[in-house]
């Protein structure tokens, strides 16, 4: 038998020690799943208030042009992801996806302009797969460089702001998708105005060497609570927030998906850069055409809650085969069950009624506008 890998560590697993913190593996590394008031409490408090996160274990990666042109830079990953990266301008963010030439979803993730460089944000599971795509795409025009001598936290929800501006008064100035750069504590840190719940909020990249003495800055405000893996689970599926690997892989495009926001009008038939990038005639075509399958929300009837991988039927007798959950669970927001999944086109509208299977009964779900709870972003 080959022997267990080891989990990796995140800067902050001391200090989750010290808070009480459960730690379960995740993506490689040990995580905090919950602290010892529990994924519900913390939840609803980074709804009401504001709830810190580790989130170290994702990949953050540099990009930087051989030439010193930002553009080269920019134009070079416009190769690899179907949105306008050229177009982004400095100190903003964008979301976007890697896709492979079928049109499936490598990874998707957050690029950064900063001016001289690209920083990108990836997920931890695919970073080591992504850093060496990037490599391959882009080695011959850039410096792509993994970024391993920092950490990542996000301070999310309505009180994230006030918390953040009394280390940083400049925040209140910055809007959904700014980036910037900022002392926090003394220590130069990079800040977005972005996160993974559907709240206001920020994600602030931090030296290794500093990133325990500012978190534990944050955490002392009685406005802020440490958030597990649990809660960020619950966090985004209300949100309607895909989490890769359970709403997108390999097997799905941006269309199906429901992503083509995403995917900016440069980039699409007709525009100044059309297409150029993998599966762009695949996810082109579906653009036009539409595909015949789509991610919807899904809401439980009753409070049984419909777990990712339940098969969904277009009859209560599971007959006739409509689709299947990916991401399922309890809303303690919405005060019950919410699910998203995949479904057949024609039973895409929302108020189609289907049916779960779990555990041998068909549950009777209904197909529902997302997100599920408002999203508050600072427009």
């Amino acid at each position: 038998m080959e022997p267990t890998p080891r989990l990796k560590h995140t800067p902050l697993h001391a200090l989750h020690l010290s808070l009480g913190a459960r730690m379960v593996p995740f993506a490689g590394y040990e995580m905090p799943v919950q602290y010892p008031d529990g994924v519900l409490k913390e939840h609803l408090h980074t709804r009401a208030a504001a709830g810190l996160f580790d989130v170290s274990h994702m990949g953050q990666i540099a990009i930087r042009p051989r030439s010193g042109r930002i553009a080269d830079a920019a134009l070079a990953l416009e190769r690899l992801v179907p949105v306008d990266v050229l177009g982004l301008g400095e100190g903003r963010q964008r979301y976007a996806l890697f896709t492979n030439d079928d049109g499936g979803i490598l990874d998707d993730l957050m690029i950064a302009n900063r001016g001289d460089h690209l920083f990108l944000v990836v997920n931890a599971a695919c970073k080591d797969a992504d850093f060496q795509h990037l490599q391959k795409g882009l080695g011959d025009t850039c410096l792509v460089t993994m970024l391993n001598d920092r950490a990542l936290i996000a301070l999310q929800g309505p009180r994230a702001e006030a918390v953040l501006g009394e280390l940083w008064a400049d925040v209140a100035s910055m809007r959904f998708m700014d980036v910037a750069e900022a002392d926090l504590h003394d220590v130069a840190c990079v800040i977005s105005r972005s996160g993974y719940t559907g709240e206001d909020g920020f994600e602030i990249s931090i030296p290794i060497a500093s990133a325990v003495d500012v978190t534990q800055r944050l955490l002392e405000h009685p406005d802020v609570m440490p958030i597990g893996l649990g809660a960020r689970d619950s966090l985004r599926l209300e949100a309607g927030l895909c989490l890769y690997g359970n709403d997108m892989d390999t097997s799905t495009t941006p269309v199906e998906a429901a992503l083509e926001w995403a995917i900016q009008k440069s980039r699409r038939t007709g525009g100044e850069r059309a297409g150029g990038f993998p599966g762009a005639d695949r996810i082109l075509a579906e653009l036009a055409n539409g595909t015949s399958r789509r991610r919807v929300g899904l809401k439980p009837d009753g409070r049984a809650p419909v777990r990712g991988g339940a098969k969904l039927f277009a009859d209560a007798e599971g007959r006739s085969a409509a689709g299947t959950v990916t991401s399922g669970g309890f809303g303690p927001s919405v005060d019950g069950p919410i699910a998203m999944g995949y479904v057949d086109a024609t039973q895409a509208g929302n108020g189609t009624k289907l049916f779960a299977e779990v555990r041998g009964k068909y549950l009777p779900v209904t197909v529902t506008a997302l997100p599920f709870v408002k999203q508050t972003y600072k427009r």
